[in-house]
């Protein structure tokens, strides 16, 4: 179980090769974020992650999956906002053998 986050952030959690590209389970980032931004943060903090493990990802926001819009692409109404206190996921593909 992950810890509450601190007053004015989200956790943002990452499972499998995203947490090994960041060496993090678990990590608070400052809320509000809109959710079309969440992948250009990211890239900020972890150059690379993108391409290696974003992409390829599920996310989740409160454990309700959810797509990330395209950054550049029309605002929406509707957007998804990360809030304070909110739970996301970082889900890459699982392979078995």
């Amino acid at each position: 179980m992950a810890p509450k986050p601190p007053q004015g952030h989200f956790n943002i959690l990452y499972f499998a090769s995203a947490g090994s590209y960041t060496s993090k389970n678990v990590e608070a980032l400052p809320a509000p974020l809109p959710l079309r931004k969440l992948f250009s943060t990211l890239e900020e903090r972890y150059q690379g992650i993108r391409a290696s493990v974003l992409e390829h990802s599920m996310v989740t926001v409160n454990l309700a999956y959810a797509d990330v819009p395209d950054e550049e692409g029309p605002e929406d109404k509707d957007e998804i906002v990360i809030q304070e206190g909110d739970e996301v996921a970082i889900i890459p593909p699982v392979s078995s053998g």
